[in-house]
Parts: structure tokens; sequence; C-alpha cells
């Protein structure tokens, strides 16, 4: 129940910041240019960052949340896909939308090179789409050199 608050919460701030959100990349991860995907960022304070991964058609691929700490702490027995993510092994954990049993939803927690952290998020109507979604989200460069910086 509170991971479902969670993940609530992020999705209400990324509804509702999303007129305010920035066109530069800000802090947020390379994306590779043949993913056709081009982030909208909004910071947060002075030590966060928010970052939707969009498509051409304006929907959400992505998001993700980088910061020093975060509200999502993995469980275990949510346990999902692995995956591999900027030449690591990552661990994809189940996650549910309160109001929408039918989106699929994946969520990992990524330590970067400086010390932050990234919560990364997925939603998808399908499996299919899920799957191509977390390709997408894999697909991303979190290096330290590959973030840029403000």
């Amino acid at each position: 129940m509170i991971r479902m608050q969670r993940l609530a919460w992020l999705l209400l701030l990324t509804t509702a910041a999303a007129p305010a959100l920035a066109q530069d990349t800000g802090n947020c991860p390379r994306l590779p240019p043949e993913s056709g995907l081009t982030w909208q960022h909004k910071a947060i304070g002075n030590d966060a960052d928010l970052c939707r991964a969009l498509r051409a058609d304006g929907s959400e691929a992505f998001g993700l949340y980088i910061a020093r700490d975060t509200p999502f702490e993995p469980k275990g027995g949510d346990r999902a896909e692995e995956g591999v993510l900027d030449g690591r092994p990552i661990r994809w954990y189940r996650s549910e939308l309160a109001g929408r049993p039918n989106v699929q939803a994946r969520e990992t927690l990524v330590e970067l090179p400086d010390g932050r952290k990234a919560h990364i998020w997925v939603q998808a109507p399908t499996g299919d789409a899920l799957r191509e979604s977390l390709g997408l989200a894999q697909s991303m460069q979190l290096g330290a050199a590959h973030l840029s910086q403000n």
C-alpha cells in the first residue's frame, strides 16, 4: 500500500509539474539518438531532478527521479525481470498503480557514480509495450560522463 502511495505521489508530481518542465535535458542521462525519445526535465530544489523520456507523440516511455534519497525501496517479493543498464545488472520490481489495475508497472533503483540514486519507473498497457519500454529505459547511459551538469 505504501509503495502504491509513493508511486501515486510521483505520478501526481509528474502530472502537476508537466506545464513547468523545461526543454533542456538538465541532469537527465543521455539517450541514444536512435531511441526517438526526448527528455522533459524539472529540477526539484537544488539536489533532485525529475526526468520523463517522451515519445514523439508525447507519451511517457519511462521516467526517473534522481536524488540523494528516493522514496522507492525495492521489496524482494516484488522481483520481476532482470536487465542490464549502462553495463550493470539491474532488477526490475513489480508495482501497482492505484485505480489503474490494467497498467503494468515496473520500478528499479540504481546507484549513480556520484552517490545519488536514480529511481526509474515504467508503465505500460500490455506486456509487449512493457518489454519495449523496459528496453528503452535500459538504453540510457547513467555513467557520470553521460549526465549533463547545469
